[in-house]
Order: C-alpha cells, then sequence, then structure tokens
C-alpha cells in the first residue's frame, strides 16, 4: 500500500478554495472601480434634445468660442460634460461640441443612424410603413414598446415602430 498525504480540511489537491463571499465582494470591488476610474462606461447614455429654434454648437463653452453648427429643433444629443451653464455634447456623427444649457429640453426625438424601417408593428416581418435615411428626425410617440424597438411619428406619416439600433437619441 501506498502512503497518500491527505488534503488539509478545506484545501483540494493542495489549492485553496475561495469562500464565494470573498469571491463577490472582489467582483463588487473591481466594478466601483472601473465605475470610478471609467465613469462613462458606468452608466448608461443619457440625451437631451435641442429646443430652441435652431440650436448653436460652439467649440468651446463660452459665446465667444468659435460657432460651428446650428442644429434644428428636435435635434438629440449626448450629454458628455457641464461647466457653468454650458454642456458638453456629442451628435449622431460623434463631434464633441458645446452648447447653452438653455438650448436643450428633455429627449422626444431620435435620429435615424442608419437607413430605418418604421413599420405597423414591433416585428421585424410587419408591414412596412416607410423607410426614412440616416439624419431622419422622427417623434418618439411613448414609452410603451416593447424592448428593443420605439414607438416613433414622422411628420405627416402614421406612428410606427423602429428597432432601437437603428436610431440614435435614446
Amino acid at each position: 500500500m501506498s502512503a497518500r498525504r491527505q488534503a488539509a480540511p478545506g484545501r483540494a489537491g493542495g489549492r485553496r478554495r475561495r469562500s464565494p463571499i470573498v469571491v463577490g465582494l472582489a467582483a463588487f470591488v473591481a466594478i466601483v472601480l472601473a465605475q470610478a476610474v471609467f465613469p462613462q462606461w458606468a452608466r448608461a447614455a443619457e440625451f437631451r434634445e435641442v429646443t430652441s429654434a435652431a440650436g448653436v454648437l460652439y467649440d468651446g463653452p463660452s459665446e465667444h468660442a468659435r460657432r460651428l453648427f446650428l442644429v434644428p429643433r428636435g435635434t438629440p444629443l449626448e450629454l458628455v460634460s457641464s461647466v457653468a451653464g454650458w454642456v458638453k455634447v456629442r451628435d449622431l456623427s460623434g463631434d464633441v461640441l458645446w452648447i447653452e444649457r438653455g438650448e436643450l429640453g428633455a429627449a422626444r426625438h431620435v435620429i435615424a443612424s442608419t437607413l430605418a424601417a418604421v413599420r405597423r408593428a414591433p416585428q421585424r416581418n410587419a408591414e412596412l410603413l416607410l423607410q426614412v435615411e440616416r439624419g431622419v428626425l422622427l417623434e418618439v410617440v411613448d414609452d410603451e414598446a416593447p424592448a428593443g424597438w420605439l414607438h416613433v411619428r414622422y411628420p405627416g406619416a402614421a406612428a410606427g415602430y423602429v428597432e432601437a439600433i437603428e436610431v440614435w437619441g435614446r
């Protein structure tokens, strides 16, 4: 008979088994640290839309900064940060610009980020009502659509559903 060493209690094959509490605590600490180091990854994007007739986008947080673009009412913009009455925003193209806080309000519109299909029902095989090209604004009718879909309206057309992956601003 050969002599076999028995593993000490709590050890299997010489390796220490970690408590589920310790593993869970380590994962929690890692997530908290990641949120502190990479805050933009830690939360969902926040959007506002232009509420004035035409929003002025600047290259810096000042009226003396260079005016770069005018964007129409309803254009959604992603909030990046804010400084004393100014908001740093990202547009559909990914450009990061500044706008006066007073020109922004709650987001009620989305922009087609690709050729987007507006359908009668929230299903890919539902009747196609219309297609809109990239950059076209759609009004969000309500928040009652199933996950992955938005209930939208194009001016002068019936309301329908668009897949969330085909639009930007929510």
